[in-house]
């Protein structure tokens, strides 16, 4: 190791914003108020002063993890996924590493020599030593097999320095009066902020050989093979939609779309406790521990959990919606409603229906769901709902619909679990004599139909009919007007109690329409039987 004079280690605040325990972010320079004091005097430890206490930083480290890789530049690749300037508390040791990381992206060598007009015009590194300094640095390395223990070593002195940040940055927030910003704000940005600082060196998992990619695909497929129903994602309820999905992935992004009064909401909670009711772990006979079912996080951003949860006692206590709703209800009803809640107990489905989210929220929330719970499916209901990224300015409607999509998509594949996300559709639909949408029809952003893995219709031509009553037209005989008419009833009864699931888009399988049978008075969807008719 070499020395490092105390203009070096002068240096430990600086790349925080901080001198003597204030960060970037603080109201520095003034002296503490009495109530700052008091909180001190809480938050420190007795015997001793916050105010002297310096950011955790190791010099030596530093300075023995950049000799190393001035050594040799192939360590590099050891801890480029790991490390970055900031996570350097010496603000030259973050210029030297940001050279030399410069460098040795181009496919040029990093040493003393190279650097040396490059040192040279920086004032602050010529301050330190310029060249001079680098060949120490690299003249008094020992060994160079501990870099990775270094780079880790840094990487945790480097969180710990970020959550003192953090943690004034929420104190300051909280003190100053912005009518604007609500404690809920800040307690989602603190979360927000938090999560980042979690994820910070992160190694991603890179690319991986073939062959250990099928190994991967064959377990899944083995998997599969070993259930009776061969569904590898998470189970529906619904047979024919299983049969073309195979139940709904992990990490794919799953849009349910429609027009109001398709019953999008009524076919999420319908599969959202399907998989929660068939949620169980078992062990094969193979020792292999498998899943049926799913435990379900259910964001509603339009209606209440109390809503969603009368839906669900009116399926299963075989009860109108609607009369549960007025109390219009016989003795006998009353009893089944009650027993239905009692089945209910253990159905591990959560209904979060905090109103006007953002992405960032739903994001956190759902990581927060994720630990607490090990959820295995996440449906949003509906993507048109949620606002766009905290903090961040967009432009257009458009772009923000965008960051929505990519951020479900994404949470997806960072949780590994499917995510379904309900959709409106433009009015453009409500013009065309033919009222089926199209994937032209998803509303205000093309990039739902280019981040989703499926993108389904939801579609009830009965709806339609209903509303569509024939009318005489000019000229028109009795004759033509009673066959138009009788054409009419048939094709509504036809389509009576019957709706369609257009799979439009699969990146993984085939595309199609699966029909269903819906119960309106007890908004449900299920299995329509075409050899038996309606269930």
């Amino acid at each position: 190791m070499i020395e490092f004079d105390e203009k070096h280690a002068s240096g430990n605040a600086a790349v925080t914003g901080a001198d003597t325990g204030t960060t970037t972010g603080s109201t520095t320079g003034s002296a503490p108020s009495s109530a700052d004091e008091n909180l001190l005097s809480l938050l420190t430890p007795s015997g001793s002063a916050a105010i002297s206490r310096h950011p955790p930083a190791n010099i030596e480290i530093e300075q023995a993890l950049l000799g190393a890789l001035l050594r040799d530049n192939r360590k590099f690749d050891q801890i480029s996924d790991l490390l970055s300037p900031a996570c350097f508390a010496a603000p030259e040791h973050q210029k030297i590493f940001h050279l030399m990381k410069r460098q040795i992206d181009r496919g040029q060598e990093a040493r003393p020599t190279t650097l040396r007009h490059l040192i040279q015009n920086d004032p602050l590194l010529a301050e330190s030593g310029g060249s001079d300094y680098l060949v120490k640095l690299s003249a008094n390395v020992i060994t160079v097999i501990n870099v990775a223990d270094y780079a880790k070593t840094l990487l945790d002195l480097y969180l710990k320095r970020q959550l003192i940040e953090i943690g004034e940055i929420m104190v300051n927030d909280a003190y100053d009066q912005d009518l604007d910003e609500t404690g809920t704000d800040q307690i989602e940005k603190a979360e927000n902020s938090l999560y980042q600082l979690a994820t910070t060196g992160e190694v991603n998992k890179g690319a991986i050989a073939l062959s250990e990619a099928a190994n991967i695909a064959l377990q899944a497929a083995e998997s599969a093979y070993g259930r009776d129903d061969h569904i590898i994602g998470v189970d529906t309820g619904l047979r024919d939609i299983n049969n073309m999905l195979g139940g709904f992935h992990p990490s794919d992004l799953i849009v349910i779309a429609g027009r109001p009064s398709m019953g999008k909401t009524a076919l999420a909670t319908n599969i959202a406790f399907n998989a929660a009711r068939a949620y169980r772990r078992f062990t094969d006979k193979n020792g292999q521990t498998l899943r049926e079912g799913g435990k379900v996080l259910f964001f509603s951003l339009e209606m209440s959990s109390d809503q969603l949860a009368t839906r669900i006692i009116s399926q299963n206590a075989k009860v109108s919606g609607d009369k549960i709703r007025r109390g219009d209800v016989t003795e006998d009803q009353f009893l089944q409603i009650s027993e239905a809640v009692k089945s209910l107990k253990d159905i591990p489905l959560y209904i979060d229906d905090t109103p006007a989210l953002s992405i960032t929220a739903v994001r956190q929330r759902a990581r927060r769901l994720k630990r607490q719970f090990n959820i295995d499916m996440i449906i949003v209901d509906y993507l048109q709902l949620l606002q766009g990224p905290a903090g961040k300015r967009i432009d257009n409607r458009v772009q923000e619909i965008s960051e929505i999509t990519r951020g479900l998509k994404t949470l997806a594949k960072e949780l590994d679990v499917p995510v379904v996300a309900l959709s409106q559709l433009s009015r453009m639909v409500e013009h065309r004599e033919n009222k089926r949408p199209q994937l032209a029809d998803l509303r205000e952003s093309g990039s739902i139909e280019q981040d989703a893995d499926v993108v389904a219709f939801v579609y009830r031509e009965e709806y339609y009919l209903q509303r569509e009553q024939p009318q005489r037209r000019p000229n028109e005989g009795d004759l033509d007007f009673e066959t138009r008419e009788k054409e009419h009833s048939k094709a509504l009864e036809n389509s009576r109690n019957i709706a369609e699931f257009n799979i439009a888009k699969q990146r993984h399988g085939p595309t199609g329409n699966v029909p269903l049978y819906f119960n309106g008075d007890q908004t449900y969807f299920s299995d329509l039987d075409p050899h038996h008719g309606k269930n």
